[in-house]
C-alpha cells in the first residue's frame, strides 16, 4: 500500500513540451479572469465601511455604528440587507456556473470567458450609478453571473493549455490575479474613501469595469484549447494549436491521447447523471469537499469584511482600510511563493503546511480578541501593540491560505477530472464554492454578533478536519499529465476500490475498437 494519501513514484507517461513565450502570454491573459473575482471580494468589504455609502443605502447600520459608542462592537454591522448586498453575488454565480458548463462544453472555453466579462461589465456600471438598494443588488447579481462563467472556464483553460510540468504554476496565475484584484481594490478603497463629497464609493464599485474590459478584450484574442477543439471535432486546428503551445512539431503521442479521451467522453451521453456513478466517486469527493473546505477556512470572512472586522476591533475607518491593504499585499506575495513551489514541493505539502499555520493563527487571534472584547464586546481603549499583534497574525494566516488552500482550491479540482465529465464536474466545483461562499457571507455578521471571538474557533475546527482529509484522502497530482490523472486514483490506498477495470483500461479498449484514431 502506498504512503497515506500519496501515489507510488514510478514511470508515468511524459509528453514533450516547452514553456514557450506563447503559452506564457496565453495563460497570463486567461488568468486575468481572476481579476474580476478578486476585485469584487476586495471592493465589497471596503465600501461597506464607508460612511457615505452606509448613510445612503443602509442608514440603520450607519446609526448603529455612530449613535452609541458603547454598543456591542460585535453586532454593529449586523444587517440582513447589508448582508444580502454582499452575498447576492455568490448566489448568482452559483446559478450561472450551471449554465456555464453547457456553454463551455459545447462552444469552448473562450465564449464562456467572453460572456463572463460582458456580464461583469454590465453589473459594474449598474453599481457605479446606483441610486437605490435594488440597483445595488441587481448589479451584484449581474457581477455574480459574470464570475460564475469566468470561474467555470478559466481554471479549465489554464489546466488544459499548460505543459503538465508547469501546470501548477501557470494555473495558480488565476489565484494570483484574484489576489492582485483584492489588493488593487483595497488600495482604491483607501484613496477613494478620502474624496470630499462622499461619492468615492461610486468609483470603487464602478471601477470593476476595468477588470471586466481586460477579461472581455483578452478573451477575444485567446486561442481555444486543443482539448476543447477536439471535443468539438476540429481535429486539424487542434493539432496545430497543440504544436504551437508545446513549441514542437511532433506532438502525436499527446494528440492521440487527447483524441482517445475525447472519444471516451462522447460515449457519455449524460455527463451530469454519470457524475453519480461509482467510478467517479473520487472525482466528486474533490469537486465537493475541496471548495467546501476552502470556504470554511474562514478566508472570505477576512477578505470580504477586513475593513469592517478591523473597524469592529477598534481601528478607525482609515486604519481599517490600510490594514486591508497590508493583508492584500501579503496575499499577493504569498501566492507568488505558491507559484514557485507548487510543482517543486507538491500540492499535499502546501495543503498540510498551510492548514497547520492557519490553525495556529486562528487560535491566537481568537485569544487576542477574546481577551480584550470579552463577551460583551466593549473593549475600552485599545493599545497600539494590540492592533499590531492582531494584524500580524491575520497576515500570517492570510499568507498560509494564499500559498495553500487559495490557489490549490482551484488548481486541484481543475486537473483531476477526466474529459468526459470535466465541464460538468467543474460546474459542481464552482457551484459548491459559491453555495458556501454565499452561506458564509450571509451568516457571518450574524455569527460575529452571536459567537463573538468564538467565530475564529469555529473556522479553526474546520481547518483541523480539512487537514486530516488532505493527509489521508488526497493523492499527489504533481507532474502527472492531465489525461493520465486516473493513475493517481488507481494507486491510492482508499480510492482504488472505486476505479473499475473498465474505467482503468478505458483507453486500451478504445484502441482495440479502433474508434479513436479513425477520426485523426
Amino acid at each position: 500500500m502506498p504512503a497515506v494519501g500519496g501515489i507510488p513514484t514510478g514511470p508515468g507517461k511524459e509528453y514533450p513540451g516547452n514553456l514557450t513565450p506563447y503559452v506564457i502570454v496565453t495563460c497570463v491573459v486567461a488568468a486575468m479572469g481572476g481579476l474580476i473575482f478578486g476585485y469584487d471580494i476586495g471592493i465589497s468589504g471596503g465600501v461597506t465601511s464607508m460612511d457615505p455609502f452606509l448613510l445612503k443605502f443602509f442608514p440603520k447600520v450607519y446609526r448603529s455604528k455612530h449613535d452609541d459608542s458603547s454598543t456591542n462592537q460585535y453586532c454593529q454591522y449586523n444587517s440582513q440587507t447589508l448582508t444580502m448586498f454582499t452575498s447576492s453575488l455568490y448566489l448568482a454565480a452559483l446559478l450561472s456556473s450551471l449554465v456555464a458548463s453547457t456553454v463551455t462544453r459545447k462552444f469552448g472555453r473562450k465564449p464562456s470567458m467572453l460572456l463572463g466579462g460582458l456580464l461583469f461589465f454590465a453589473g459594474a456600471l449598474l453599481n457605479g450609478f446606483a441610486q437605490a438598494v435594488w440597483m445595488l443588488i441587481v448589479g451584484r447579481i449581474l457581477l455574480g453571473f459574470g464570475i460564475g462563467f469566468a470561474n467555470q472556464s478559466v481554471p479549465l483553460y489554464l489546466s488544459e493549455t499548460a505543459p503538465y510540468k508547469y501546470r501548477g504554476a501557470l494555473n495558480i496565475g488565476f489565484q494570483l490575479s484574484i489576489t492582485v484584484g483584492i489588493l488593487v481594490a483595497n488600495v482604491l478603497n483607501y484613496f477613494f474613501s478620502k474624496i470630499h463629497g462622499g461619492w468615492g464609493w461610486r468609483l470603487s464599485l464602478g471601477g470593476a469595469i476595468v477588470p471586466a474590459i481586460i477579461l472581455t478584450v483578452g478573451s477575444l484574442f485567446l486561442p481555444d484549447t486543443p482539448n476543447s477543439l477536439i471535443e468539438r471535432g476540429n481535429m486539424e486546428d487542434a493539432r496545430e494549436k497543440l504544436k504551437r503551445i508545446r513549441g514542437l512539431e511532433n506532438v502525436d503521442e499527446e494528440f492521440n491521447d487527447l483524441v482517445m479521451a475525447s472519444e471516451l467522453s462522447k460515449q457519455v451521453e449524460h455527463p451530469w447523471r454519470n457524475l453519480l456513478q461509482r467510478k467517479y466517486r473520487p472525482h466528486m469527493a474533490v469537486a465537493t469537499l475541496i471548495p467546501f473546505f476552502q470556504q470554511f477556512t474562514g478566508i472570505n470572512v477576512i477578505m470580504f469584511y477586513a475593513p469592517v472586522l478591523f473597524n469592529t476591533i477598534g481601528f478607525g475607518d482609515d486604519a481599517s482600510l490600510m490594514s486591508s491593504v497590508i493583508t492584500g499585499l501579503v496575499n499577493v506575495i504569498a501566492t507568488l511563493v505558491s507559484i514557485y513551489g507548487v510543482d517543486k514541493w507538491g500540492r499535499r505539502f502546501l495543503f498540510l503546511e498551510g492548514g497547520g499555520q492557519m490553525l495556529i493563527c486562528q487560535i491566537i487571534v481568537a485569544a487576542c480578541i477574546g481577551a480584550k472584547f470579552g463577551i460583551n464586546g466593549n473593549p475600552g481603549e485599545l493599545p497600539n501593540w494590540y492592533a499590531i499583534v492582531v494584524v500580524l497574525f491575520i497576515c500570517i494566516y492570510v499568507a498560509a491560505f494564499a500559498w495553500s488552500w487559495g490557489p490549490l482550491g482551484w488548481l486541484v479540482p481543475s486537473e483531476v477530472f477526466p474529459l468526459e465529465i470535466r465541464s460538468a464536474a467543474q460546474s459542481i466545483n464552482v457551484s459548491v464554492n459559491m453555495v458556501f461562499t454565499f452561506l458564509v457571507a450571509q451568516i457571518f455578521l450574524n455569527m460575529l454578533c452571536h459567537l463573538k471571538f468564538g467565530l475564529f474557533l469555529f473556522f479553526a475546527f474546520f481547518v483541523v478536519v480539512m487537514t486530516i482529509y488532505i493527509y489521508y484522502f488526497l493523492p499527489e497530482t504533481k507532474n502527472i499529465p492531465i489525461e493520465e490523472m486516473n493513475q493517481v486514483w488507481r494507486s491510492h490506498w482508499f480510492w482504488a476500490k472505486f476505479m473499475t477495470e473498465e474505467f482503468s483500461n478505458g483507453n486500451v479498449e478504445m484502441l482495440k475498437g479502433g474508434q479513436a484514431l479513425k477520426n485523426v
